[in-house]
């Protein structure tokens, strides 16, 4: 009598739960789950806590389907940063790895513009842009402009509007090139955020690197805004600042980091990782990794500096610099902490020795790697890179004999973004594995 009041009860709570489920479950669970002889069942075992069922029936909870929707997006440790499915996924990650392509276009491009002296050919600037001169009037208006300018004076006069074209061009090429970026980067973030594929984490990290994005062309333009100030000696060539190109230069770096990252996380939230023996392996390797990383970073950072002295034009021999290792007049500014950034001879001394020491140590990182258990993958990517920095320092020693062509000259700026890069797809690549996925791998791989 009491078991047949706890069936007419359990059929009445089931009766209410089918109800609020949604049509497409109502047929299932009432043909499937909540069938008098399973309440029957369900009745006998609820008087020993649900420790068994019979085979093939099963009760729902509530607790179960709201999770339901997070099943494959988290793991244990784990957290996507797209939750939305592996379509999804795939078009956030090409979005990103487009637009870290197009930062690393616009770093060439901003190389190429340097070099070519084009950078101080717009003596003004708006954020929105303007258009270019479209007549003859309009074009000799703005080369008007540029001959009251100080590098004109010192360095261009007597330039003909054909050639002031082509540096205007330049600049303006590289303006714009920054402007499309914001564009194209903004509207599938927008549609992304709409359609509910990014999470909040991902769409602060990504709301952060736009607005770094967008204050680059303001450090841009506080940057040439230098160069457009009388030098204070009349022997000293108009040049933007070498604090402020370095700031440009390096904020570039760090939005291009930011995306080629996120864009890895997005496409590879789990590194690669077959055994607990691969990962340890990988782990050893990290702790060397990221000091090599940031070895790797300040050399970059130390060849914007030596753009912004125009160093590289200076002591075109190697390995000595002239006739001597060490010029003398490396401490020659006061304060003492001035010549590293401003002292052309300190300076271009400095990216050498930071040079050597990147070479140095991605061969000792490559090195270490034939004593670790580790992915084959990791293993050729550390090879990679090893042949990258060989690469970057035949290239700097080739543009510094040449006398820094702009074809060197870019070609060595944008080495160093690819020897970035390739550090941190490494470091990316090395780092530990979530929990669920450890606790799947075996202890060695199994070799066939």
């Amino acid at each position: 009598m009491f078991q047949s009041r706890v069936v007419a009860s359990i059929l009445k709570r089931n009766k209410a739960i089918i109800n609020s489920l949604p049509s497409n479950l109502k047929g299932t669970c009432s043909s499937r789950c909540f069938t008098p002889s399973s309440a029957h069942a369900v009745a006998r075992t609820s008087f020993f806590g649900f420790r068994s069922l019979p085979k093939g029936h099963h009760v729902p909870s509530f607790r179960n389907m709201s999770t339901v929707a997070s099943v494959g997006t988290e793991k244990e440790g784990l957290k996507m940063l797209v939750t939305a499915g592996p379509r999804a996924q795939k078009m956030v990650g090409i979005w990103l790895f487009s637009s870290a392509a197009w930062v690393f276009s616009m770093v060439v491009l901003g190389g190429v513009t340097r070099l070519t002296r084009s950078g101080l050919s717009m003596t003004d600037w708006k954020f929105t842009g303007n258009l270019p001169p479209l007549s003859d009037d309009e074009w000799q208006q703005e080369f008007e402009k540029y001959k009251q300018s100080p590098e004109y004076k010192r360095v261009n006069k007597g330039m003909s509007i054909e050639d002031f074209k082509f540096i205007f061009w330049m600049e303006y090429a590289h303006r714009m090139w920054g402007r499309a970026l914001g564009v194209m980067f903004a509207l599938p973030f927008s549609y992304f955020l709409r359609k509910g594929y990014i999470t909040m984490s991902l769409g602060l990290r990504l709301s952060a690197l736009f607005a770094l994005g967008a204050g680059q062309g303001l450090i841009g333009w506080w940057m040439v805004k230098s160069g457009l100030e009388e030098p204070a000696s009349e022997y000293v060539e108009p040049r933007v600042s070498p604090y402020r190109l370095a700031a440009h230069l390096t904020s570039a770096f760090i939005i291009y980091s930011g995306l080629f990252w996120t864009a890895l996380s997005v496409v590879m939230p789990e590194p690669p990782a077959e055994s607990l023996a691969w990962v340890q392996g990988a782990a050893k390797l990290k702790r060397i990794a990221i000091p090599v990383s940031l070895i790797v970073g300040i050399t970059a950072v130390s060849g914007a500096f030596v753009a912004g002295n125009d160093a590289g034009r200076a002591y075109n021999t190697f390995p000595k610099m002239g006739d001597v290792w060490v010029p003398d007049n490396i401490f020659e500014l006061k304060p003492t902490i001035r010549n590293f950034f401003e002292n052309t001879s300190m300076v271009q001394l400095d990216h050498r020795i930071l040079a050597t020491t990147t070479l140095i140590s991605i061969c000792g990182l490559w090195w270490s790697t034939k004593k670790l258990d580790i992915h084959p993958a990791i293993r050729t990517l550390v090879g990679a890179t090893f042949g990258m920095a060989a690469l970057q320092v035949t290239l700097g020693v080739s543009t510094l004999l040449s006398y820094v062509p702009v074809s060197l000259g870019t070609a060595h700026q944008a080495g160093a973004l690819t020897l970035l890069t390739l550090m941190l797809l490494l470091n990316h690549t090395v780092r530990r594995p979530s929990m669920s996925l450890l606790k799947t791998l075996p202890q060695v791989t199994k070799t066939a």
